[in-house]
Protein backbone atom coordinates (compact mmCIF):
# COMPACT_ATOMS: atom_id res chain seq x y z
CA UNK A 1 0.00 0.00 0.00
CA UNK A 2 3.01 2.29 -0.19
CA UNK A 3 1.33 4.78 -2.53
CA UNK A 4 -1.77 4.89 -0.33
CA UNK A 5 -0.01 4.60 3.03
CA UNK A 6 -1.03 8.04 4.31
CA UNK A 7 -4.64 7.42 3.31
CA UNK A 8 -4.45 3.97 4.89
CA UNK A 9 -3.68 5.66 8.22
CA UNK A 10 -7.18 7.17 8.05
CA UNK A 11 -8.94 3.85 8.70
CA UNK A 12 -11.88 4.38 11.02
CA UNK A 13 -14.87 6.65 11.51
CA UNK A 14 -15.11 10.35 10.71
CA UNK A 15 -17.72 13.10 11.26
CA UNK A 16 -17.97 16.60 9.87
CA UNK A 17 -19.72 18.99 7.56
CA UNK A 18 -20.51 18.46 3.89
CA UNK A 19 -20.91 21.62 1.80
CA UNK A 20 -22.57 21.20 -1.59
CA UNK A 21 -22.42 24.11 -4.00
CA UNK A 22 -26.06 23.69 -4.96
CA UNK A 23 -26.39 23.99 -8.75
CA UNK A 24 -30.14 24.67 -8.41
CA UNK A 25 -29.85 27.65 -6.05
CA UNK A 26 -26.26 28.80 -6.62
CA UNK A 27 -25.76 28.83 -2.85
CA UNK A 28 -23.84 26.50 -0.53
CA UNK A 29 -25.92 23.83 1.18
CA UNK A 30 -24.38 22.48 4.40
CA UNK A 31 -25.27 19.19 6.05
CA UNK A 32 -23.81 16.92 8.69
CA UNK A 33 -21.62 14.29 7.11
CA UNK A 34 -19.88 11.12 8.16
CA UNK A 35 -17.37 8.78 6.59
CA UNK A 36 -15.80 5.40 7.22
CA UNK A 37 -12.40 4.55 5.74
CA UNK A 38 -11.41 0.89 5.39
CA UNK A 39 -8.68 -1.07 3.66
CA UNK A 40 -9.39 -4.10 1.48
CA UNK A 41 -7.40 -7.06 0.13
CA UNK A 42 -4.59 -6.88 2.68
CA UNK A 43 -4.27 -3.12 2.31
CA UNK A 44 -4.01 -2.99 -1.47
CA UNK A 45 -7.15 -0.84 -1.72
CA UNK A 46 -8.71 1.92 0.37
CA UNK A 47 -12.44 2.50 0.44
CA UNK A 48 -14.21 5.57 1.74
CA UNK A 49 -17.95 5.32 2.34
CA UNK A 50 -19.61 8.61 3.21
CA UNK A 51 -23.03 10.06 3.94
CA UNK A 52 -24.55 13.53 3.78
CA UNK A 53 -27.95 15.10 3.14
CA UNK A 54 -29.54 17.32 0.53
CA UNK A 55 -32.61 19.31 1.55
CA UNK A 56 -33.37 16.82 4.30
CA UNK A 57 -32.93 13.70 2.17
CA UNK A 58 -30.12 11.31 3.14
CA UNK A 59 -27.45 10.70 0.50
CA UNK A 60 -24.45 8.40 0.38
CA UNK A 61 -21.40 7.71 -1.72
CA UNK A 62 -18.32 5.55 -1.96
CA UNK A 63 -14.82 5.74 -3.40
CA UNK A 64 -12.80 2.59 -4.05
CA UNK A 65 -9.16 3.53 -4.55
CA UNK A 66 -6.22 1.48 -5.78
CA UNK A 67 -2.60 2.31 -6.52
CA UNK A 68 -0.58 0.79 -9.35
CA UNK A 69 2.99 1.17 -8.13
CA UNK A 70 4.59 0.13 -11.43
CA UNK A 71 2.87 3.09 -13.12
CA UNK A 72 2.62 5.44 -10.07
CA UNK A 73 -1.06 5.72 -10.92
CA UNK A 74 -4.18 5.85 -8.78
CA UNK A 75 -7.38 4.30 -10.04
CA UNK A 76 -10.73 4.91 -8.40
CA UNK A 77 -14.39 4.11 -8.87
CA UNK A 78 -16.86 6.64 -7.52
CA UNK A 79 -20.56 6.22 -6.81
CA UNK A 80 -22.86 8.73 -5.14
CA UNK A 81 -26.64 8.60 -4.76
CA UNK A 82 -27.14 12.27 -5.70
CA UNK A 83 -24.38 12.96 -8.21
CA UNK A 84 -24.11 9.62 -10.02
CA UNK A 85 -27.54 8.08 -9.37
CA UNK A 86 -27.09 4.51 -10.65
CA UNK A 87 -23.85 5.08 -12.59
CA UNK A 88 -20.21 4.45 -11.71
CA UNK A 89 -17.52 6.98 -12.60
CA UNK A 90 -14.08 5.46 -13.25
CA UNK A 91 -11.29 7.88 -12.37
CA UNK A 92 -7.51 8.02 -12.69
CA UNK A 93 -4.91 10.19 -11.09
CA UNK A 94 -2.00 10.36 -8.72
CA UNK A 95 -0.83 10.56 -5.13
CA UNK A 96 0.60 13.96 -4.22
CA UNK A 97 3.79 14.25 -2.11
CA UNK A 98 1.63 15.10 0.95
CA UNK A 99 -0.31 11.81 0.57
CA UNK A 100 -3.40 13.38 -1.00
CA UNK A 101 -5.15 11.39 -3.71
CA UNK A 102 -6.24 13.37 -6.77
CA UNK A 103 -8.29 11.64 -9.48
CA UNK A 104 -10.32 12.75 -12.44
CA UNK A 105 -13.23 11.22 -14.34
CA UNK A 106 -15.88 12.42 -16.74
CA UNK A 107 -19.60 12.20 -17.34
CA UNK A 108 -22.01 12.80 -20.20
CA UNK A 109 -23.51 16.30 -20.30
CA UNK A 110 -25.64 16.44 -23.48
CA UNK A 111 -25.86 18.39 -25.67
CA UNK A 112 -22.28 19.43 -24.75
CA UNK A 113 -19.23 17.23 -24.83
CA UNK A 114 -18.50 15.25 -21.67
CA UNK A 115 -17.74 17.25 -18.53
CA UNK A 116 -14.98 16.41 -16.09
CA UNK A 117 -15.06 15.73 -12.37
CA UNK A 118 -12.01 16.02 -10.09
CA UNK A 119 -11.89 14.47 -6.63
CA UNK A 120 -9.26 15.29 -4.01
CA UNK A 121 -9.05 13.23 -0.84
CA UNK A 122 -6.60 14.80 1.57
CA UNK A 123 -5.51 13.27 4.87
CA UNK A 124 -4.25 16.55 6.38
CA UNK A 125 -3.09 14.74 9.52
CA UNK A 126 -4.26 11.80 11.62
CA UNK A 127 -7.30 13.74 12.85
CA UNK A 128 -8.46 15.72 9.78
CA UNK A 129 -9.62 14.45 6.40
CA UNK A 130 -11.06 16.49 3.53
CA UNK A 131 -12.96 15.40 0.43
CA UNK A 132 -13.20 18.07 -2.26
CA UNK A 133 -14.85 17.71 -5.67
CA UNK A 134 -14.78 20.00 -8.69
CA UNK A 135 -17.03 20.14 -11.73
CA UNK A 136 -15.17 20.84 -14.98
CA UNK A 137 -17.02 22.13 -18.04
CA UNK A 138 -16.28 20.84 -21.53
CA UNK A 139 -14.28 24.08 -21.99
CA UNK A 140 -12.07 23.24 -18.99
CA UNK A 141 -13.56 25.73 -16.51
CA UNK A 142 -13.47 24.35 -12.96
CA UNK A 143 -15.93 25.12 -10.16
CA UNK A 144 -16.04 23.85 -6.60
CA UNK A 145 -18.90 21.34 -6.25
CA UNK A 146 -18.43 19.67 -2.84
CA UNK A 147 -16.23 20.27 0.15
CA UNK A 148 -16.45 17.90 3.10
CA UNK A 149 -14.27 18.34 6.16
CA UNK A 150 -14.11 15.49 8.65
CA UNK A 151 -12.66 15.02 12.11
CA UNK A 152 -11.82 11.58 13.50
CA UNK A 153 -14.55 10.07 15.69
Amino acid sequence: MSGLSKLGQCVGGWRGVNRLQDPHTGAPDDSTGSAVVTTLLEGRFVRMDYSWAYQGTDQEGSLLIGYQSDRARVTAHWIDSWHMSDGVMPCEGRVEPDGSVVVRGSYAAPPDQDWGWRIELKPADTSTLTLTMYNITSKGEEALAVEARYERV
